[in-house]
């Protein structure tokens, strides 16, 4: 007998995979591709969308073909702040454009003098001035700059909604896409913002429907369940909901570090801070979030600290904390580095090294880096009791770093998971009926606990 399992595909801007799950959530099957970008028609850098659709019904009619595995249910999880329009025909009008785009500043100047106050705007929408990544406001900029290609628009789609549709010809919309900084969302009103109903956007997007919502339909004559898609970073939390029973907090790191609260009735504070962002869970309950480009700034400063004393690029995973150094640096402690992409208030006005020692200079910019994440770990907690906290993604094999946040945090219990599968992962639970226990993490995850080390 076949097994049964479920197919997801994970897009990334970079890679895009597919996985197949068995009834454990286990990985039984991966495979994945990256395509060269094109352009889009002012030459800006944006996704294959033809390459990718192409990639995604070629490998998912092989895997039926085969006939190796009882596929019962695929699903779909994307980056966000990327929206698909179709014509009548189903067809895409425009290339999808890249979120690092900018919107003319005309355009967002107009839009915030009609629907303004910017910051009252910012904050019930829960999203920062982030130009094309509020994707709302990718739909105003083509109204106003390109009405007649506009009037062609029949749907416009999140990318993991036009992934489902590819499969199901059935156009909707769901929470999490909405939710991820679009500026579409009024977070008080638990409604699209009154912006999308005065320019008439409310009949171009589809119906919302819950993140778990199936279509089960004949696919080449076999009977699957398809998911309408959910966006990765609420795809990556889902696992940690569905199995912890108590409040907290997920810091999720990578080029982005992003701290996730998904237990709270408040929203966050926005305004022109754009690192504070207001994300949605599966059942559109907001979830409070902030942001730090922790993994870009180290990767840049790692780089020139080993171009400055000449040791191999790897050389940095190699070194574990040490307690005297951490000592030393911490008695007089000061500021020594100048970040190339965060802002500071702390940062000196340029780097100045104290020491001729790689490993002490190593642990002097690991310090100064947690601090910011501790910041931003406070900030999504706010006032909320919350004693656990989770780490996963590339910081969470970095000896220094969990080591000071075990220790800045000494009184909460913290965690680290090898999240390898996340958004994967999250995608195909999120159209199970299997209920997660507390064990699932440990199973799955490779749950550790860390203890602060002792102060001597």
């Amino acid at each position: 007998m076949k097994p049964e399992v479920t197919a997801v595909f994970d897009i990334g801007k970079t890679n895009k995979k597919f996985f197949l799950f068995d009834k454990d959530f286990k990985e039984v099957h991966k495979e994945y591709i990256s395509f060269d970008e094109i352009e889009d028609e002012d030459g800006h850098p944006t996704e294959n969308l033809p390459a990718l659709q192409k990639w995604l019904k070629s490998v998912f009619d092989r895997i039926l073909e085969a006939k190796k595995f009882h596929i019962t249910a695929i699903n779909f999880s994307t980056y966000g702040a990327s929206l698909v329009h179709l014509d009548k025909n189903g067809n895409p009008l425009t290339p999808l454009y890249n979120y690092t785009k900018p919107l003319p500043q005309r355009i967002v100047d107009s839009f915030f003098e009609s629907y303004g106050p910017k910051d009252e705007f910012l904050n019930v929408t829960g999203c920062g001035d982030l130009s094309m990544l509020n994707s709302g406001l990718q739909l105003y900029w083509l109204k106003k700059e390109n009405p007649e290609l506009f009037k062609k628009i029949k749907y416009s789609l999140h990318l993991p909604q036009y992934l489902s549709y590819i499969f199901t010809g059935v156009p909707l919309s769901e929470y999490t896409s909405i939710g991820c900084h679009t500026a579409l969302w009024d977070y008080k009103r638990k409604d699209y913002h009154s912006w999308v109903y005065k320019e008439g956007l409310i009949s171009i997007l589809p119906p919302i429907v819950s993140t778990e919502t199936s279509i089960n339909m004949n696919y080449n004559g076999n009977r699957i369940k398809i998911g309408v898609g959910i966006h990765d970073s609420s795809a990556a939390l889902l696992p940690y909901v569905r199995s912890i029973k108590t409040k907290f907090v997920l810091v999720s790191t990578g080029t982005w570090s992003i701290v996730f609260n998904p237990f709270t009735n408040q929203l966050n504070e926005v305004n022109s801070n754009k690192d504070s962002l207001n994300y949605m869970r599966i059942n559109g309950k907001p979830v409070i979030a902030s942001r730090l480009f922790l993994g870009n700034e180290y990767k840049l400063q790692v780089a020139k600290l080993d171009k400055h004393f000449g040791v191999d690029d790897n050389y940095h995973r190699l070194v574990k904390f040490n307690y005297d150094t951490y000592s030393e640096i911490m008695q007089d402690f000061r500021y020594s580095f100048k970040w190339e992409s965060i802002s500071d208030q702390n940062m000196p006005s340029e780097t100045r090294l104290t020491s001729d020692k790689y490993d002490y200079s190593y642990h002097q910019l690991m310090i100064e880096l947690v601090l910011l994440q501790i910041n931003s770990i406070k900030e999504a907690i706010g006032d909320n009791e919350i004693e656990q906290i989770y780490v996963d993604g590339g910081f969470s094999n970095n000896d220094i770093y969990i080591k000071l946040l075990s220790h800045h945090f000494r009184g909460k219990n913290l965690r680290t998971t090898d999240a390898s599968l996340g958004s994967a992962l999250g995608a195909a639970i999120s159209i199970s009926d299997t209920k997660l226990n507390s064990k699932f993490l440990k199973k799955n995850y490779a749950l550790k606990k860390h203890v602060p080390f002792i102060i001597k």
